[in-house]
């Protein structure tokens, strides 16, 4: 059945009537923070189909009256991009309150873009129907994934993932491989010290699967799992890409609202206790991406590289000079 989650209601519950699933893996989310930057069109449609669909789905799963698990993709960026002075725990914080007393609380939210904004609200969403309804519920606090293929989608060119190398979906890692393979400057924005976290395309299914055969428990807080392989500054993954291709780096204005240098020092104990043995971006890391990218190199449309979306109307002013940059791909004689 296809059906819009965020809108379609009667039958969202009538298929999980039908289905009785154990596990409800939550994907149906817009999932880029450029595109809910774009415009207030793209902002409004990410609230509404995000924030909509993830409380269609607790109501839809208590009116057909099925116990599932909801497995809810989120994003490490409910914890904001700047510097907390120590290591980001999963989901939730001790905190001592006024009068001394102590607490363990879900992590403050400090989003960076409308699309971190919804995934936080999720974040409350959850809480809420837990507390309520005691609907059992695992939120994966995920990094920026990299690399096209799984062991299981390399048995057949059909099953290859999709490659976002744009301005407006395609992550970071992506973009510069992309770029490194067909001799395209890397784009960096800012200073290029942002830190951010990283997992691989293949760790991205393996956490989801060991996240949906450990639920919560009945009557248990909701479980969040933070779901990374490890951080990376951004400038020193361009020049690791950089050196391996023989590429330029482009440090560009930054469209984004954030702070220009930061550190991410994050736990994920939990997905490597229950054996997670995370791929690292040093361990072939070109192999799979260079041969799909050699591929299809002729669908590439060097255009949408540059980022079209900013996030406020000072950032637009400072970056209004890539309206005049051309990107341009080097033929394989070159």
């Amino acid at each position: 059945m296809n059906l819009d989650v965020a809108k379609e209601y009667d039958l969202l519950v009538k298929l999980i009537e039908e289905e009785q699933p154990d596990s409800i893996v939550h994907f149906a989310e817009q999932r880029a923070a450029p595109y809910s930057m774009k415009n207030s069109k793209a902002k409004r449609y990410t609230v509404d189909n995000n924030v909509g669909g993830s409380n269609n789905l607790c109501c839809a799963v208590l009116d057909a009256d099925v116990d599932a698990h909801i497995v809810h993709l989120g994003t490490m960026g409910v914890y904001g991009y700047g510097t907390s002075g120590g290591e980001i725990p999963e989901g939730y914080i001790d905190v001592t309150l006024p009068g001394g007393r102590e607490s363990n609380i879900l992590h403050p939210a400090h989003p960076g873009s409308v699309y971190h904004a919804t995934k936080c609200l999720d974040a409350l969403l959850w809480q809420f129907y837990q507390k309520n309804d005691g609907m059992r519920i695992t939120d994966l606090h995920q990094g920026i994934v990299w690399g096209t293929n799984t062991p299981q989608t390399i048995k057949d060119e059909r099953l290859v993932n999709r490659f976002d190398y744009d301005g407006d979906y395609g992550t970071v890692l992506n973009r510069f491989l992309m770029q490194g393979a067909m001799g395209v400057p890397l784009t960096v924005y800012g200073t290029g010290g942002q830190t951010r976290g990283f997992i691989h395309i293949t760790d991205t299914a393996r956490c989801i699967e060991i996240a949906i055969n450990n639920p919560p428990k009945t009557g248990e807080r909701v479980e969040i799992f933070n779901q990374i392989a490890e951080t990376r500054r951004v400038r020193d993954v361009a020049e690791l890409v950089s050196k391996q291709t023989g590429v330029d780096v482009n440090m560009l204005p930054n469209p984004r609202q954030e702070a220009a240098e930061n550190e991410l020092d994050v736990a994920n104990r939990k997905f490597c206790n229950l054996g997670l043995e995370p791929i690292t971006l040093d361990e072939g890391l070109f192999d799979e991406v260079t041969e799909v990218v050699k591929k299809y190199k002729d669908r590439c449309d060097s255009t949408k590289i540059l980022p079209a979306s900013f996030w406020n109307k000072k950032r637009a002013e400072e970056c209004a000079s890539l309206e005049n940059e051309k990107v341009e791909i080097k033929s394989e004689a070159e």
